[in-house]
């Protein structure tokens, strides 16, 4: 049997601003509110999955974590250099500007969180 993710909620204070910003980070594309489930921001990541931002009260954050190639990774930083959005190489410190060169998973690794507190990692061989 195959087992694939096919999507997952991120709460958030805000799903739209939420949605927005990961999408202008990650060079993915934002459509808006699901045209059947309004309260539902979805970012379609790739074929297989979507991240569908919910607002909630008391939003808790999550870590998401995904694999990029090289040239995606650089483009990340570069979008977040541009925006100013800090970064880090440890998920303690995701605001320290530095990128690891020494990631357990892959070559390169950096973390950068959201208003919700919701934790993004990119990892990149």
């Amino acid at each position: 049997m195959t087992i694939t993710l096919n999507h997952t909620i991120v709460t958030a204070a805000d799903n739209d601003e939420a949605a927005r910003f990961f999408a202008g980070v990650m060079g993915l594309t934002y459509a808006g509110p699901h045209p059947h489930a309004r309260h539902f921001v979805p970012i379609k990541v790739n074929d297989g999955l979507t991240l569908d931002f919910l607002t909630v009260a008391y939003p808790q954050g999550h870590h998401l974590a995904f694999d990029v190639d090289a040239a995606t990774f650089d483009a990340v930083v570069d979008r977040l250099d541009a925006r100013e959005i800090p970064y880090g190489d440890q998920p303690a410190h995701p605001d320290n500007g530095r990128i690891d060169t020494a990631h357990p998973l892959g070559a390169r690794g950096l973390y950068f969180s959201d208003s919700s507190g919701n934790l993004y990692e990119l990892i990149s061989s």
